[in-house]
């Protein structure tokens, strides 16, 4: 009977800490977008599955664990939200796959994207032929964002992060130099934006609180 008690305990844990994780991770984990999402999730669910029926794990020893590993990964996202380096070595970043129907293969293949997974992406979004794409990034999860011709606005941010994307910037006829200046005049530089969009000729941005 005390085992049952015992797992009941380690699942109730289990349970509450998997509860704390996805509410101070801001619920982005319930649909993994980046590396370490899927590995808080793959992580958390080895430990709870693999230490929940094993007697020789105590209840102390499981609660330790969870409360390492939850720590393990506040500290992990405290970084990449603060360090953009670390970010990028963790979650990497959207890479430029098309560029005005000019198609960069060694990219294509560095990131593990065959022409048929290609071709089935451009097809699902309603892509043709590639010379009707402008611009088509691979993003971290492993979805293409596809910006056709046909598109009058820029749909694919220009910073994120407080990170400047160099193509997008130049799909929009403008080059740093203005970025800058157009930011300056607002008393922000480009590390200060969390979002910016270009959209009917206008640059819509958003900055971190200050």
């Amino acid at each position: 009977m005390g085992s049952y008690w015992e797992v009941t305990i380690k699942l109730a844990l289990g349970l509450l800490t998997i509860i704390i994780q996805i509410n101070l991770s801001g619920k982005s984990n319930l649909a993994p977008v980046s590396a370490l999402d899927q590995v808080q999730n793959y992580v958390l669910g080895a430990i709870v599955g693999g230490m929940i029926y094993s007697s020789a794990v105590t209840i102390l020893q499981y609660f330790l664990v969870l409360l390492i590993w939850t720590l393990l990964v506040l500290i992990l996202r405290f970084t990449t939200n603060h360090n953009r380096y670390i970010k990028k070595f963790i979650d990497g970043q959207p890479q430029i796959i098309i560029t005005n129907g000019q198609l960069d293969v060694d990219s294509a293949l560095k990131h593990g994207l065959s022409a048929n997974d290609l071709s089935l992406k451009l097809r699902s979004s309603g892509v043709a032929s590639l010379t009707d794409v402008s611009l088509a990034v691979l993003e971290q999860n492993g979805q293409l964002t596809v910006m056709t011709t046909d598109d009058e606005a820029i749909r694919y941010p220009m910073i994120t992060d407080g990170q400047l994307n160099p193509a997008v910037l130049t799909a929009t006829g403008h080059d740093e130099a203005w970025l800058t200046d157009y930011l300056k005049q607002h008393d922000y530089t480009i590390t200060d934006i969390y979002l910016a969009t270009y959209a009917n000729h206008e640059l819509y941005f958003f900055p971190y609180s200050k």
